[in-house]
């Protein structure tokens, strides 16, 4: 009762998956990912425990295909599953037990496989498939996944209605001050409008969660400084770094005040106008 895809970036950098469903808190049941890895959504009647397996057999050196025949060989509720993979190399593989909810369908294709449960028609993986190759390999991952996520409820989705969907993709490094490898992790667990409001959460985390790109970067000249910390000792601060911890900007201000994303000192120049 769920639709998914499974994929890898063009650069072969980031696996993820993005999922939605009429189930509440999806994103803690179907989907799973290792950087370097591979990524895995397991839905319809789910085995929870393919997640581990999978990424297991993946990290030992198998290919999607070859981790979903081993899951399948051990599991006598295979009929009822559905599964995608994706492996480190982009390759790919979905299952769709006959046993499962119309319509109940897959595809993959080169770095992605996409599948749904009790959907509203085939149309929804088409949708989605066609969404996944219209949208730019230069895109971040998460927003073409999330493209294709959304594709796939215009077309109808769930056919049973909306209320869950999540988002999680992982690159070597990615994560919160690079302590982990988490890109993006985001869920809404309970949602009349489940995709929209990840697309909201998604904004958010590019801005607070996701470091600047040279591009963003703005040098902090001596006059520019001094005006950052005139305005934080205006807001109640006792310095700019002050400020910038309180508002959660740690991942847009370089430590030693060398650059400022151009967001954040956007932000701040509202501030002064206001």
């Amino acid at each position: 009762m769920t639709f998914s895809i499974v994929a890898r970036s063009a650069d072969g950098e980031s696996w993820g998956v993005a999922v939605a469903s009429k189930f509440l808190a999806v994103g803690s049941a179907v989907p799973a990912a290792v950087a370097g890895v591979g990524a895995i959504a397991t839905q319809a009647d789910a085995n929870v425990a393919y997640k581990g397996l999978a990424l297991a057999h993946l990290d030992a050196g198998a290919t999607a295909s070859v981790a979903l025949t081993r899951l399948l060989e051990e599991d006598e509720g295979r009929d009822h599953r559905q599964v995608g993979i994706v492996d480190v190399e982009g390759g790919a593989a979905t299952h769709t037990g006959h046993a499962c909810i119309d319509w109940a369908g897959g595809e993959t294709g080169e770095g992605f496989a996409v599948q749904g449960n009790c959907l509203a028609g085939e149309d929804v993986v088409l949708a989605m498939v066609a969404a996944w190759h219209a949208s730019s390999p230069d895109l971040p991952l998460a927003h073409r996944l999330l493209a294709a996520l959304t594709a796939g409820d215009d077309a109808g989705g769930d056919k049973r209605g909306r209320q869950s969907a999540a988002l999680l993709v992982v690159r070597e490094g990615a994560g919160y001050g690079g302590g982990d490898d988490i890109a993006v992790d985001l869920r809404v667990d309970d949602h009349a409008t489940p995709i929209p409001e990840l697309a909201r959460l998604l904004d958010l985390n590019d801005l607070y969660l996701t470091a600047s790109t040279d591009e963003e970067k703005v040098p902090v000249t001596a006059a520019l400084g001094e005006e950052l910390q005139a305005f934080a000792r205006a807001q109640g601060h006792a310095d700019f770094h002050e400020w910038v911890g309180t508002e959660n900007y740690e991942m847009r201000v370089d430590p030693d005040l060398g650059w400022i994303d151009r967001q954040v000192l956007d932000v701040v120049r509202a501030n002064q106008e206001g």
